[in-house]
């Protein structure tokens, strides 16, 4: 039974609740059974009605109200309790009771709502709330990142969060991948299924399938995006387009892509490289290497030398469209390798 059918079964039933002790009721007093099954539905729904329209006040808004409120009515209850009203008349002294006990209760609620956990601390100065570090804050991760499978690599260096949340939804699509007849997208599909089981076997790692309701009509990045707000949670993908969603609804999230290129090596004029030409450049005296993240090294004066190892001088960098362009030069004296013989010295 889906999470949306299971709220709405305890709906019904807590309408009829409502309703039979309504009849029982005011069968024993009024004698009028009809009347009370009325009422207490009416009682029931409204019921229902405020808990639907409560749909996204969550349970730490709630405390914070409830402080707010207690807050509010204590310091109330203080100015009533000077007697500054003694002398008017009674009606006078309840609606300024009244009036007195809306105003501080209502301010005293929005105040606290508005506030943040260290600010209660200036009100109860022996009381601190635990700080919430980014390292403690559950990641809620996309098909994408499962699939790619650096995220069990990338929790166990300490640097992520170890909480992390895999919505049903998220799950429901790698099945759907593993057991497509496409042999890249079955690949994919049961790629992610085995990650998602290593991770479940990993003591540091925890791993919590998120029921959410299940919403057809709505994409699945939408649906990622309305987790991560509902559990406060931060969006963990390597999708660009799900990045730039969620970060326009002020959700936080964390892109592998964008960590991948800031811990690209950095290569600056006078480094010493040493490269495998693989192939010719533009010019006829030219040669081409890349580093491990990809970046293309054009090397002058080494097309003698494609197919083997240069102990190679970076001279210049130039910024593309494409990426990042490096020029070098090979380094005087140097000797120049087979792959084989990197290999045997490695």
């Amino acid at each position: 039974m889906s999470p949306a059918l299971t709220v709405n079964l305890l709906r019904v039933l807590f309408v009829t609740f409502c309703a039979a002790v309504g009849s029982s009721i005011t069968a024993e007093s009024l004698d009028d059974p009809v009347r009370g099954l009325l009422i207490g539905l009416v009682f029931g729904l409204a019921l229902v009605l405020v808990d639907r329209l409560l749909k996204g006040f969550s349970l730490r808004a709630f405390s914070s109200a409830t402080l707010g409120l207690l807050l509010g009515l204590f310091f109330a209850n203080l100015l009533i309790s000077s007697q500054i009203l003694r002398y008017q008349s009674e009606f006078t002294q309840w609606a300024a009771r009244l009036v007195v006990y809306c105003a501080f209760g209502y301010l005293g609620t929005m105040l606290a709502m508005r506030s943040n956990r260290d600010e209660f601390s200036l009100i109860i100065p022996y009381v601190r709330f635990a700080r919430e570090t980014t390292q403690h804050e559950p990641l809620v991760i996309d098909t994408n990142v499962i699939i790619d499978g650096r995220i069990a690599d990338l929790c166990a260096t300490g640097f992520l969060s170890r909480a992390l949340i895999v919505p049903r939804f998220v799950l429901g699509e790698l099945q759907l991948l593993a057991d497509s007849r496409d042999n890249i997208k079955r690949e994919r599909g049961r790629r992610g299924l085995e990650i998602l089981n290593q991770l479940q076997k990993v003591r540091e790692i925890d791993l919590t399938i998120h029921d959410s309701e299940d919403d057809g009509e709505v994409t699945v990045d939408a649906r990622l995006v309305r987790v991560a707000k509902v559990l406060g949670a931060r969006l963990l993908t390597n999708d660009q387009p799900l990045c730039q969603v969620a970060r326009l609804q002020k959700v936080p999230v964390l892109n592998l892509s964008d960590l991948a290129r800031a811990l690209r090596p950095v290569v600056v004029a006078g480094d010493e490289v040493e490269l495998n030409l693989v192939k010719e450049g533009r010019e006829s005296h030219q040669a081409v290497g890349y580093l491990a993240d990809g970046t293309m090294i054009v090397v002058n004066h080494a097309r003698p030398y494609i197919g083997r190892v240069a102990t190679v001088v970076v001279s210049s960098a130039l910024q593309t469209g494409a990426g990042r362009l490096i020029f070098a030069e090979l380094k005087e004296n140097a000797k120049v390798r087979g792959p084989l013989e990197v290999r045997a010295s490695a």
